[in-house]
């Protein structure tokens, strides 16, 4: 391990302290107090946290913003994202074979400054942010029952553009997580995560084109409005696929899973998305830390039981972008999903062959 890693430290789950209380909110809550104190620490089924972006407390690159929607098949992964870090930012789409390996297309416009491109303040309700950063052109719209993404821009010289366009299923629930920090009570996490939206649409760079079906296809939105500290490691993975129960009947399916940001004591980002509705579980972990055997077997534990997961990896989509100062080192583990998950009421659901990721990422920022 090289002087820019970060260690992470292992607690298996006997070893806890204090087990999550999971407090959860319903009514809209101000997330900040006008010095930048944190107010809020749970989670919901929707986004209540009413955000001012002025009550961050100012640093260089202190608080950090982005709208980062992964659409992928069992062959391609796009992404289309924006983040602002306080001092500039960027939007771009990118398209990658997960059976290869190959970044088919990484284009990207950067922009400077703080406030002249701001994204919409509530992910999980009807809104549009549509704008233009140099030659770059997007447009991000959520309406009730549907979300649209269009993407026009530029990769060695050759025109991109991407078009999506993803159902909302009825009464579809997202969660949002609010983690703070021990070190700082002005820092903190908030993300707003939804899946399992069928998407179709295509991507094209010159003369290629990729086309995804909304029948393999799923969007999640990855909506981050955070104030961290200088040094974090975390895991995420999620996963949505249709499933049929012994009735012969579809359902939609999906999981959240991400761990060690900040104090969990209030809160985990864990739960089961089933037909839209939210079924929450408690802390999970891996059975054995994957560092430096990332494309060997991961086996996944929840506290309560309710997660039983194991991922056969087969694709290890790793990015590292080392900025001395700042630093982002992703191991994006794409593989075969198989096991078993307990919803609300007790029943159990078999999950059998679900291709899907998730990730170990060591940052500086």
């Amino acid at each position: 391990m090289n002087n820019n890693e970060l260690k992470r430290t292992y607690i298996p789950f006997k070893d806890w302290k204090e087990k999550s209380k999971q407090i959860e909110y319903t009514e809209k809550t101000q997330l900040l107090a006008p010095d930048g104190t944190l107010l809020v620490k749970g989670w919901a089924r929707k986004n209540v946290f009413e955000y001012n972006r002025d009550y961050v407390k100012k640093g260089i690159t202190s608080r950090k913003e982005w709208d980062f929607y992964t659409i992928f098949d069992d062959e391609m992964q796009i992404l289309v994202s924006f983040a602002n870090i306080n001092i500039g930012g960027y939007v771009a789409a990118k398209l990658t074979n997960l059976k290869t390996g190959e970044i088919i297309c990484d284009s990207i416009q950067y922009f400077a400054g703080a406030n002249k491109h701001v994204s919409h303040s509530i992910p999980d309700a009807p809104g549009r942010f549509k704008d233009k950063i140099g030659k770059t052109e997007f447009d991000f719209h959520t309406k009730e029952t549907e979300r649209t993404l269009w993407y026009k821009g530029k990769f060695k010289g050759q025109n991109v553009e991407v078009t999506a366009e993803m159902d909302i299923p009825e009464n579809l629930e997202s969660i949002t997580t609010v983690f703070p920090f021990d070190e700082d009570k002005t820092k903190y996490f908030m993300t707003t995560k939804q899946l399992c939206m069928p998407c179709g649409g295509k991507f094209v760079f010159g003369d290629f084109e990729y086309e995804f079906l909304k029948e393999n296809s799923f969007c999640s939105l990855d909506w981050g409005r955070v104030n961290t500290i200088h040094k974090m490691v975390w895991y995420w993975g999620s996963g949505a696929q249709y499933i049929t129960d012994e009735k012969g009947e579809k359902h939609l399916f999906g999981f959240e899973i991400t761990w060690a940001i900040g104090n969990e004591s209030n809160a985990t980002e864990t739960c089961l998305f089933y037909d839209g509705k939210i079924h929450k579980f408690g802390a999970v972990d891996v059975e054995k830390f994957p560092k430096d055997r990332f494309m060997e077997q991961w086996k996944f534990i929840s506290e309560d039981g309710r997660f039983n997961m194991t991922m056969v990896p087969t694709f290890d989509n790793h990015s590292d972008v080392d900025f001395k100062v700042g630093r982002m080192n992703c191991h994006q583990v794409y593989g075969i999903w198989n096991g078993d998950v307990t919803l609300d009421d007790g029943t159990k659901l078999e999950i059998k062959d679900l291709f899907t990721f998730c990730e170990y990422v060591e940052n500086r920022w």
